[in-house]
C-alpha cells in the first residue's frame, strides 16, 4: 500500500521565485490529504499532479501564508461544479476563519463544507489510519502539529507450514490469516498462531507546522518513519527564531534525534535560504545525519519497515 508526501510549498511567510508558501499533500493508496493551503496552492497542485478530487484540508494554524490559498482552490472547485462534501480541520477558531475564507470570492459554493475544530489530543479516525492533533508553540497563534498513524498490519501467513499441516489452499487460509482457528476434516484444530507471524506496525508521518522546538511533538512523533519539521532559520538567526516562534535547522535535527525518527525533512525556509539550503542541512545533520531539505514538487515515499524475521517488507 503506497504512502507518500508531495511538497507543494516550502517557503516561509512569502513566496519566492523558487518556492511557494506552505502546503503539502499526503497520498495514501490514492487518497489525498492536504495540510495547509498557502497562496497559489491550487496551481502547485496542478503543476505537481495532485488531484482536485481530495476532500480534506488540515490546517496547522491560521497565519496567511498557510491559509490564503483556500480562496482560489474553492473558487476553482465551485467552477468545476463540485457537489461532494469538503472537510476542513484546524485548531480553535477554525469555524470563524475558514467559513469566511472558503466563501470569499465565490458567488455560490455548490458543495457542503464541513468545518471541525480540533483540540490537542483529538484524533480523526479513518479507514486504516488516524490523524492526531498535537499542541505546538508558535508565537501569536493557536497551532497544531499532526501525526498520521496507520493501524497495525496482520502478521505474515506461512503457506509452507499450511501445506505441511495438510490445510487445503482456499478459504481456510483466509480464516487463519484473519485470526480464526479452523477445524480440519480429520478433526484437528489449527490455531492461527501456528501459521501467522506477529503483527507488524503501520507507518507514521509527523509534520510540525510552525513551531518552536516542542517536546510534545517529539513524544508524539517518537519512532516515526518520517518527521517533516520547519527550519525557518539557521544558527545565525537563532535569536530571531525564538522571537518569532520558529525553529532553526539545528533545533529540528535535535528534536528528530531525541524522538528517534527514521528520517527528517526540513521545510518552511526563510526567503534568505530560498536558493541555497545547504547550510541549513549541514546544521541539522550535525544533530541528525539523515536530514534533507524539501523543495517544491519533491516527493518522498514512505516504505514499510523491513520485517524483523524476513528482512523485507
Amino acid at each position: 500500500m503506497s504512502l507518500s508526501v508531495r511538497f507543494l510549498g516550502t517557503s516561509a511567510a512569502r513566496p519566492t521565485v523558487e518556492r511557494g508558501v506552505s502546503s503539502l499533500a499526503i497520498i495514501r493508496e490514492g487518497e489525498t490529504l492536504l495540510f495547509d493551503c498557502g497562496e497559489g496552492t491550487q496551481r502547485q497542485m496542478m503543476r505537481y499532479g495532485i488531484s482536485f478530487a481530495l476532500s480534506d484540508i488540515f490546517f496547522t494554524h491560521f497565519h496567511g501564508d498557510h491559509l490564503i490559498g483556500i480562496v482560489g482552490l474553492f473558487r476553482t472547485l465551485a467552477l468545476q461544479g463540485r457537489e461532494t462534501p469538503f472537510r476542513l480541520w484546524g485548531p480553535r477558531g477554525a469555524a470563524r476563519v475558514l467559513r469566511a475564507a472558503a466563501h470569499f470570492g465565490v458567488d455560490r459554493i455548490g458543495f457542503p463544507v464541513e468545518i471541525t475544530e480540533l483540540e490537542p489530543g483529538n484524533s480523526v479516525a479513518r479507514d486504516g489510519y488516524a490523524i492526531s492533533a498535537v499542541p505546538v508553540d508558535h508565537r501569536g497563534a493557536t497551532a497544531l502539529a499532526y501525526v498520521l498513524t496507520e493501524e497495525e498490519r496482520r502478521g505474515r501467513f506461512n503457506p509452507e507450514v499450511a501445506r505441511s499441516l495438510g490445510i487445503p489452499e482456499g478459504p481456510l487460509w483466509g480464516r487463519l490469516h484473519h485470526g480464526q482457528a479452523v477445524t480440519l476434516d480429520d478433526g484437528r484444530v489449527v490455531s492461527p498462531s501456528a501459521l501467522v507471524g506477529p503483527t507488524r506496525p503501520g507507518r507514521r508521518v509527523a509534520l510540525s507546522g510552525d513551531t518552536r522546538p516542542n517536546e510534545q511533538l517529539g513524544e508524539a512523533a517518537a519512532g516515526a518513519d518520517l518527521l517533516i519539521h520547519e527550519a525557518t532559520f539557521g544558527d545565525e538567526e537563532a535569536e530571531r527564531a525564538a522571537d518569532t516562534g520558529h525553529s532553526t535547522a539545528r533545533e529540528a535535527g535535535e528534536l528528530a534525534a531525541r524522538a528517534g525518527v527514521k528520517r527528517l525533512v526540513l521545510t518552511h525556509f526563510s526567503a534568505r535560504y530560498s536558493r541555497d539550503t545547504a547550510a541549513l542541512v549541514r546544521e541539522a545533520r550535525e544533530r541528525f545525519p539523515d536530514a534533507i531539505a524539501a523543495r517544491d514538487g519533491m516527493e518522498v515515499e514512505i516504505p514499510y519497515a523491513p520485517d524483523a524475521d524476513q528482512g523485507a517488507a
